[in-house]
């Protein structure tokens, strides 16, 4: 259990915080800025839990990675389900917009946490009593979020603890925007070691070479729509898909794909210098950042549906969405009861829920680091 002040005392002081921050300057990475602003919080503000995570700008959606200190595996579900529900006290998606950034369960409910539908369904089986949460915000994006919980029968978290933290939002969301990768930078391995997958095409669709990585993508790939072309391997076959080929003979563009293992893939091919004309298609795995951004595209969504949803996510209404798109409220009706029968649920918060642990939560797995601390 982690220590609490003794009344009167206030571990907050200016230097304390200004040392953090500097800390959080000279952190190389998002999961290392996690790591030390969590260290020297707890000693500012005392908790038992956390959790630490990275959020999409656009959709305010969670990506990677994610730090989670002091909890078990399990409970991803049942954390999302109720924060997308109409019952939801202070849900991130409120914060993300609200005069302040961060808020506390306890407060929010005059000190009757039990009324959140977060208390029941993650607190009490955890034996937590209360969170403190905030969104990482700045230039009016979210860049990452955090949760801080206490043990039930410790004191709840005060006006002056959720003040302190939202204090800490802007200083922490420009550090985690510093850290965005500009475009075309490769991304990093996973730590599977999938890594970077490249096929070498000739103009007439053959494939002369590959590495390791390519084939153990291929094999993850689902076998559907796969041509006659095989190329061998150690005395083995691989099927090349016939949408790669068509990528190759175009000689440049992505696309992406999930694999078997529900991890996206981006696939982009591009045309070589030389007289033999050859084509580089290279398979990767895909940012989890891009895949938040991405994953209603699965469902076949018109232009229109996907602005929808992106709105839905943010948690706005009918009401809002009418007024930002210049539509009537009928014709946004129409637009969510169409997005819910293409995606094949039957409220907001369901849809929110299953584009989480549907296909955020997967690619976010491999990007998440569990850990257990010292009080």
């Amino acid at each position: 259990m982690a220590e609490t002040p003794p009344a009167g005392t206030d571990r907050r002081t200016p230097w304390r915080r200004e040392l953090l921050l500097e800390r959080a300057e000279q952190a190389p990475d998002a999961l290392a800025l996690f790591a030390v602003v969590s260290a020297r919080l707890r000693r500012m503000l005392p908790f038992d839990a956390a959790i630490w995570r990275a959020t999409d700008p656009v959709t305010g959606l969670m990506t990677a990675p994610i730090r989670v200190e002091n909890l078990a595996e399990g409970g991803c579900t049942a954390y999302w389900g109720t924060e997308a529900s109409p019952e939801a006290v202070i849900p991130f998606r409120e914060l993300a917009t609200a005069a302040s950034p961060a808020a506390a369960l306890g407060e929010a409910t005059a000190g009757s946490p039990e009324l959140s539908p977060l208390y029941e369904a993650y607190l009490r089986p955890r034996g937590l009593g209360d969170e403190l949460r905030a969104v990482l915000r700045v230039g009016g994006r979210p860049w990452g979020a955090v949760s801080l919980f206490r043990e039930r029968g410790r004191p709840a978290f005060t006006a002056a603890d959720t003040a302190f933290l939202a204090g800490l939002s802007g200083p922490l969301a420009a550090r985690l925007r510093s850290y965005a990768r500009p475009a075309g930078e490769p991304v990093p391995l996973p730590p599977d070691g999938g890594g970077a997958g490249l096929l070498l095409f000739t103009p007439e669709g053959r494939v002369v070479s590959a590495n390791d990585a390519a084939w153990r993508h291929l094999a993850r790939l689902p076998r559907v729509a796969a041509s006659g072309a095989a190329v061998g391997r150690g005395g083995g076959v691989e099927e090349v898909p016939v949408w790669i080929r068509t990528l190759a003979a175009a000689g440049e563009g992505r696309l992406r794909v999930r694999d078997l293992d529900d991890r996206w893939l981006l696939c982009h091919a591009s045309r070589l210098d030389g007289e033999q004309g050859f084509t580089a298609v290279v398979l990767e795995p895909a940012p989890v950042s891009e895949v938040a951004r991405l994953v209603v595209e699965t469902y076949g969504l018109s232009a229109r549906e996907l602005e929808i949803t992106r709105l839905i996510s943010a948690g706005a209404t009918t009401g809002s969405m009418a007024e930002h798109l210049g539509i009537s409220r009928h014709t946004v009706r129409d637009h969510v009861k169409a997005v819910f029968a293409k995606v094949g649920v039957t409220s907001r918060g369901e849809l929110v829920a299953r584009l989480f642990t549907e296909h955020l939560e997967p690619a976010a797995l491999a990007h998440t680091v569990r850990v257990t601390t010292e009080p």
